[in-house]
């Protein structure tokens, strides 16, 4: 594989819009977490676990729990990632790395993906025991899996979200060092 191909996977656009008359097959869902469950961790703690939701109600009433999680509801399906509530300071970055390692790999499976933040804490609690999951799990991301929508995409409504990328130039902090207080 080559640079470009991982540079095209990265920039494939967020997909909140599904084609309805494709399920996500089991196996695909399958080769992404064998894919994902590869991903580094701190101290190979691997804090992180999954669970796949596909049942209606439960989708909507999960899109319900994040602001900007409605697109959920119509997902053909969703995995959760869970993580556990502990002193370590690196698990939120270790689950970050487990969601771009699942995003990726739906996307070389040609799946659309997009991820969704449940908040505030309440949230969460909620989630975790409409899925059932074990106490001391917390259930805060959710991504959305799918094939692309075939048709147009209609939006409503100004979008909070700002459009195009920063350059490098832009995202470098050459001779970073304590600010100037003089």
């Amino acid at each position: 594989m080559e640079l470009d191909d991982v540079a095209a996977l990265i920039r494939r656009p967020v997909v909140r819009s599904f084609d309805p008359d494709r399920p996500v097959p089991d196996d695909a869902v399958g080769r992404i977490l064998e894919a994902a469950r590869w991903t580094g961790s701190a101290r190979n703690r691997q804090p992180w676990r999954f669970a796949t939701v596909r049942d209606r109600a439960t989708l909507r009433a999960l899109a319900g729990l994040g602001a900007y999680a409605q697109f959920v509801a119509d997902a053909p399906a969703v995995l959760v990632v869970s993580s556990v509530h502990h002193e370590y300071a690196d698990s939120e970055f270790d689950v970050g790395r487990i969601t771009q390692s699942i995003v990726l790999a739906a996307a070389a499976l040609g799946l659309g993906s997009c991820p969704a933040t449940l908040f505030p804490d309440d949230n969460v609690g909620a989630a975790r025991s409409l899925l059932g999951l074990p106490e001391g799990w917390r259930p805060r991301h959710l991504l959305a899996l799918g094939y692309p929508s075939a048709g147009p995409v209609t939006a409503t409504g100004v979008s909070a979200v700002p459009r195009g990328r920063r350059t490098v130039e832009d995202l470098v902090l050459e001779d970073a060092g304590p600010p100037d207080v003089g």
